[in-house]
């Protein structure tokens, strides 16, 4: 047992009891722990999810050296996310059971070799199994142990605890693809591959060490709480069972959004560039285009989850929803770099809103007991709806030289999500 340097003693299953004269101090500490854990998981998210979303940097490259359809290259992509998102129910569970640090390390260096892997690609087959295979594993071992982990450490503040964290993921959208861009127009997109891969393995190592996910084993509780007597111990494990879970009409409605939304969600972070450069913009204008996503996301990510802290998870899903329709049709109609630029931004801010509120209204729903699993499971619902999504963008426009139907398809199926979320009752406090 870890000893706090105070006055306390060991109470039922091993829970650490502390006098009230030490509550203060741990109380302090314990606010500190919990924001590191936030902190560790941003970085986790910025590294591993701002190297994916490089794939659109690296389309017109990759498409140019193995000479292949847009449709057909668009599989790399929708294999990784797909393996991402369907791997959650895996990591999950070990994150629940053994803790989210070694399970977040795996992620990240998987992440890394599978970029130096595609660095070194002599046919596009080579390409599919490096990035798609090693990304799409990578992350999904370090992306739900991480999101998870964050939950465990807040209640109160927990939308915008899981907003700061998931950030990561918009910032890194923001700046790591116009980096990749620019090693790719000095040292080609091999050199570009490898630098990538060995920054997950550093800088994605260093952050993973930072993510803890039992607040308990300090003698802490969410929000900087502390355990002061042995009646605490049992709000640590509040929530239902997995099979519970997965029976609940809340859980059904938001899995059945989830993959409807899922559908199109990710065809913007494949296809949004080469849209551009198909309306005469230049393809680093078409980039930075793209990086407007991160920006969006960021703002989302911060704003959206404080805003409903307040006025209620449940809803705030249902707008991103709504937003994420809205945006799709305004895609639609886009033509110049400022429209696009706009839908780049609102796409960008209600897809943000989306990531940080998703896990945390599941917490809401069923506790943190098994929060990474449950998190996890979800996430299989993205998995199938992302395999399919950005592969038929592409054949679409292969066959019809238009992305119009993907979009406006988009836009209908993130409709029809909006009112499940809307039939979802409300979570019980």
């Amino acid at each position: 047992m870890r000893s706090h340097g105070r006055e306390g003693r060991v109470g039922p299953e091993g829970a650490y009891v502390l006098s009230t004269q030490t509550a203060a101090d741990l109380s302090r500490r314990s606010v500190v722990r919990g924001w590191t854990v936030v902190a560790g998981a941003f970085a986790v998210m910025f590294v591993t999810f701002g190297c994916t979303y490089t794939f659109t940097a690296f389309f017109a490259s990759l498409q140019q050296e193995f000479g292949i359809s847009r449709g057909a290259l668009s599989w790399v992509f929708s294999v990784a996310a797909a393996l991402y998102f369907l791997l959650g129910a895996v990591s999950g569970p070990l994150a629940d059971r053994y803790g989210p640090r070694a399970v977040v390390l795996f992620g990240t260096a998987a992440v890394g070799v599978g970029l130096m892997l595609a660095g070194r690609a002599d046919a596009v087959w080579q390409v599919y199994v490096a990035y798609g295979v090693g990304v799409g594993v990578g992350v999904g071992f370090s992306y739900v142990p991480a999101i998870g982990a964050v939950q465990r450490w807040f209640v109160a503040q927990r939308g915008f605890a899981s907003g700061i964290a998931v950030s990561g993921i918009g910032v890194g959208t923001l700046a790591v693809p116009p980096v990749a861009d620019w090693i790719i127009a000095a040292h080609g997109w091999r050199a570009a591959y490898l630098t990538l891969g060995v920054f997950c393995v550093v800088a994605g190592g260093a952050a993973a060490l930072l993510v803890e996910g039992s607040p308990q084993r300090r003698g802490f509780l969410p929000d900087g709480q502390v355990a002061v007597s042995a009646s605490t111990r049992p709000a640590i494990l509040d929530g239902l069972s997995v099979r519970d879970a997965l029976a609940s009409r809340p859980f059904a409605l938001m899995y059945g959004a989830a993959f409807l939304v899922s559908l199109g969600l990710f065809t913007p972070f494949v296809h949004l560039a080469p849209y551009a450069e198909d309306h005469g913009l230049p393809h680093g204008l078409a980039v930075a285009l793209f990086a407007l996503i991160g920006i969006g996301s960021t703002l989302g990510r911060f704003f959206i989850g404080g805003v409903a802290d307040r006025l209620g998870r449940r809803r705030s899903l249902c707008a991103m929803y709504v937003g994420l329709a809205v945006a799709m049709l305004w895609w639609l109609a886009s033509t110049q770099a400022w429209q696009i630029g706009l839908f780049a931004l609102v796409f960008g801010a209600c897809y943000g809103g989306f990531v940080a509120l998703a896990p945390a209204l599941i917490v809401d729903y069923f506790g943190p007991r098994n929060a990474s699993s449950l998190i996890g499971l979800a996430y299989t619902a993205v998995a199938f709806g992302t395999l399919g999504g950005p592969p038929l963008a592409g054949y679409a426009f292969d066959a019809t030289g238009s992305y119009t139907l993907p979009i406006a398809f988009t836009a209908a199926a993130a409709l029809a999500g909006a009112a499940l979320i809307r039939l979802a009752p409300e979570p019980t406090p």
